[in-house]
């Protein structure tokens, strides 16, 4: 499916495939795994050793070469043959050093056309990597993510959008049980894609994507996925049904809001879990407008919907056994006589109405409407919201943190393991019940931003429409974007929060 507007890549891209192969079958490796600890040992030996290794162990070349193996530490090295070689440390092989070295490797090769010269002098776009003989399946993971996101690119202009490097062949080692890597590659890799289309949703600029666009794309993306159905609510079905919240947000705009409704139903009964996530597709802050420093990075407000929309496309393509909704609330939030206001009291579906003190807080107005409205149309059995939500969580967490209120312990704990489980870091936060008294408004129900740490009193605010049911919170203000590069990450939208979504559904089969 292709966004229909000249020079913006294509929606969702196709990422490097990655595949196992048995060690001995076609050309030799391009590249090499090295840990820090076989570098290290390599590096004991003596200097006239040293001096020989060229055709000795990787990590003895390696430690010739002065690297240390440290995590995306690169060599190449000229065979007399016309193939180029990399020597790549992957550092104490934790999860976070195969992601760096997996995502340093792909980079430096997709800048270096030479380096892609296959064994008999052709250009070629494939990347085959030995993996070392002590490499567990689980690990692999890590590597794909690297490997398969840390050449992303995101750029609006009449060149090639497609990554330099097409697939890549992961060498198993002679003896080793390639199917056992096979199933770990394909999940990694679909896990990937996802992280991919969140980034690629948040990083259209916002003269392409408003919340119309947004609703084409998602009902695009379901088109082809067993079990996944995808319902637009448009602004004249949200009035009959009374999400005040999400019209008023949108009011500003002309671009009318949409309510995007995903169900998935694999048919095998068992838990149901509701995903919502933000859609805010342009943020001036409206009435309260932002300072003009870093307005342009509001076309990435939609992040936590971007997520959400990857993550079930994902969740269907794996055929995850485990029922799920999703709401994408989609609006722009922007300045005109027909804005909302700081004073105005919004009446939200079912009823409950808010304080409006801050129409630069309007995300957690949209999401009151969709937990609302999800919770009491799908009933449940968890509910977790995910949002750019509050500034307060960079201070907090800084930008590499996503931010986890729930309220339960058990379902904080869920998200956490999820996310270190494919590579996302997150960290609870506390619901302090000290602050519940200041979401009180004197004229209307709930008052929507009032003082006290930002963070808190946000996801107070969201819980009064969590009702019973165990709830969590995820603000990523901080990792959904990046300034520099790190790890499988680049600058930009980042894609933040999709895997551990996935992840986190899986756990409910």
């Amino acid at each position: 499916m292709s966004v229909p507007r000249t020079g913006v890549p294509s929606i969702p891209r196709e990422l490097p495939s990655v595949e196992v192969v048995a060690s001995g079958t076609g050309d030799e490796p391009l590249a090499v795994l090295v840990s820090r600890e076989a570098v290290d040992s390599a590096g004991r030996t003596g200097r006239e050793q040293l001096a020989a290794a060229e055709h000795r162990r990787p990590a003895e070349l390696m430690a010739r070469l002065g690297a240390k193996g440290s995590a995306g530490e690169l060599r190449r090295v000229d065979e007399p043959a016309p193939q180029a070689r990399w020597l790549v440390g992957t550092g104490d092989g934790s999860g976070a050093d195969y992601r760096e070295a997996g995502a340093a490797l792909i980079r430096a090769v997709g800048s270096d056309a030479e380096a892609c010269t296959g064994s008999g002098g052709q250009a070629s776009e494939v990347v085959r990597v030995a993996l070392p003989p002590d490499m567990e399946p689980d690990a692999v993971d890590d590597l794909v993510y690297g490997l398969a996101l840390g050449g992303y690119r995101y750029r609006v202009g009449s060149a090639n959008q497609d990554m330099p490097v097409r697939g890549v062949r992961l060498v198993v080692p002679e003896g080793s049980q390639e199917s056992a890597y096979r199933p770990a590659v394909a999940r990694a890799s679909e896990l990937a894609a996802a992280t991919a289309l969140a980034r690629d949703l948040a990083n259209t600029p916002s003269n392409v994507k408003n919340p119309a666009w947004l609703a084409r794309v998602a009902r695009d993306l379901a088109d082809d996925r067993v079990g996944l159905d995808v319902r637009v609510r448009d602004e004249g079905w949200l009035a009959e049904h009374g999400f005040g919240g999400i019209l008023a947000v949108g009011g500003g705009s002309a671009s009318a809001p949409r309510l995007i409704e995903l169900s998935y139903d694999p048919g095998v009964g068992g838990a149901h879990v509701l995903l919502v996530g933000k859609g805010i597709t342009f943020d001036t802050g409206g009435l309260s407008i932002k300072p003009a420093d870093g307005m342009h990075l509001m076309r990435t407000d939609m992040s936590g919907g971007a997520a959400v929309l990857a993550a079930m496309r994902a969740i269907a393509t794996l055929g995850i056994a485990t029922r799920v909704t999703a709401l994408v609330p989609a609006a722009e939030n922007h300045v005109s006589g027909a804005a909302y206001r700081p004073g105005d009291v919004v009446r939200h579906y079912g009823g409950r109405t808010s304080e409006i003190t801050n129409t630069d807080a309007e995300g957690r107005i949209v999401l009151a409407d969709a937990l609302a409205y999800g919770i009491e149309r799908a009933a449940p059995d968890a509910v977790v919201d995910v949002a750019t939500l509050t500034g307060a969580m960079k201070v907090s967490l800084g930008v590499r943190t996503g931010g986890v209120f729930a309220s339960e312990t058990s379902l904080a704990e869920r998200v956490c393991a999820a996310g270190q489980r494919v590579g996302e870091a997150w960290w609870t936060m506390p619901l302090l019940d000290d602050h519940a008294e200041s979401v009180v408004s004197e004229i209307a129900d709930l008052r929507q931003a009032p003082q006290g740490p930002g963070g808190v009193t946000a996801a107070l605010f969201l819980r009064e429409f969590a009702g019973d049911l165990p709830w969590a919170h995820l603000d990523i203000a901080g990792p959904a974007r990046a300034e520099s590069t790190y790890r499988e990450v680049v600058p930009g939208g980042t894609g933040f929060a999709a895997r551990t979504l996935v992840e986190l559904v899986a756990g409910y089969a």
